[in-house]
């Protein structure tokens, strides 16, 4: 019932705020299950990006495949829809193409990191400006619920019937021993504490992770709300995000999970300042005419 008050709530905050900015038409028809995560989830990106007033002109949207590959759909803004698993390259080369936009990457845990598990790596080496929100509902919602790398050791599923015999990867943890700049973990449920941490992660130089914990309630079962609302916990105030062996000693806790924000490193070089002097970015550079024809010509 709290989750429930706290959405209505969310609802007029929304219509306060002129949220509409980031609206599609009413008769937009949003291809997603009744209860799922990304409802609540789409709201709360659309607060924080009305408070931080960032025009819709300027933001690109992007995402992979799934049920949380779609949530870009449902925004008036520019997007961008790849491959799956190849969210995070697609967004790297629009920060590169025109620096001055803000980019958003959604997509799933399945997206991020299993099929794009190699992206994910070498995006947080490379540490563009972009934040990567990802939905983690510990399943597969699109192709009718196999296990993902998030799932836990025991989960059954219609693939794996006996249950799921694999230790989860653990994105905290690997986002920090890699040093990626900002990494943060945060759950649908507790709309005002994700709004923050949003806001929070999008105004970060470099690239930012957030984890985001969502129910899908028609193919998992097990990790409901109540199930979340049972085992987080939020960082103390005194936790030191700039601590990065106490951010992975708190990143591996599995009894129970703590949200916030575990590790930040502003000091690391993004990677626009480390192009920065092979010339204009894309948008503002012109081609010659006659170069080109040239070139062409010689090719052929």
């Amino acid at each position: 019932m709290v989750f429930f008050v706290s959405w209505l709530s969310v609802i007029e905050y929304c219509n306060f705020m002129n949220i509409k900015l980031f609206d599609m038409p009413k008769e937009t028809d949003i291809a997603w299950c009744p209860g799922c995560g990304n409802f609540p989830l789409l709201t709360i990106v659309k607060m924080a990006l009305a408070e931080l007033e960032i025009a819709p002109e300027t933001l690109v949207s992007v995402s992979g495949i799934g049920q949380a590959g779609k949530a870009p759909h449902y925004y008036r803004t520019h997007v961008f829809n790849g491959l799956h698993g190849r969210a995070l390259s697609a967004a790297t080369g629009i920060k590169m193409a025109n620096p001055e936009l803000t980019v958003i990457v959604e997509s799933g845990d399945g997206d991020i990191y299993g099929e794009g598990g190699n992206h994910f790596t070498h995006t947080i080496r490379r540490n563009p400006t972009i934040t990567a929100l990802v939905h983690n509902n510990m399943v597969y919602g699109l192709t009718k619920g196999q296990a993902s790398p998030t799932s836990e050791v025991g989960m059954k599923t219609p693939v794996q019937v006996s249950g799921v015999v694999l230790e989860p990867f653990n994105p905290i943890a690997s986002a920090i021993a890699l040093d990626c700049s900002f990494v943060a973990r945060a759950f649908v449920g507790d709309v005002a504490e994700t709004k923050e941490i949003l806001k929070k992660a999008i105004a970060h130089r470099g690239f930012s992770l957030i984890d985001i914990f969502q129910p899908c309630p028609v193919f998992n079962k097990q990790n409901t709300y109540p199930w979340f609302k049972e085992k987080v916990y939020y960082l103390e105030d005194t936790h030191n995000t700039r601590d990065r062996v106490e951010a992975f000693r708190r990143a591996i806790e599995t009894e129970k999970l703590p949200l916030g924000i575990f590790y930040e490193n502003p000091d690391r070089t993004n990677f626009e300042e480390q192009l920065g002097n092979h010339g204009a970015p894309l948008h503002k550079q012109r081609i010659n005419k006659e170069m080109f024809i040239e070139m062409i010509r010689e090719k052929i």
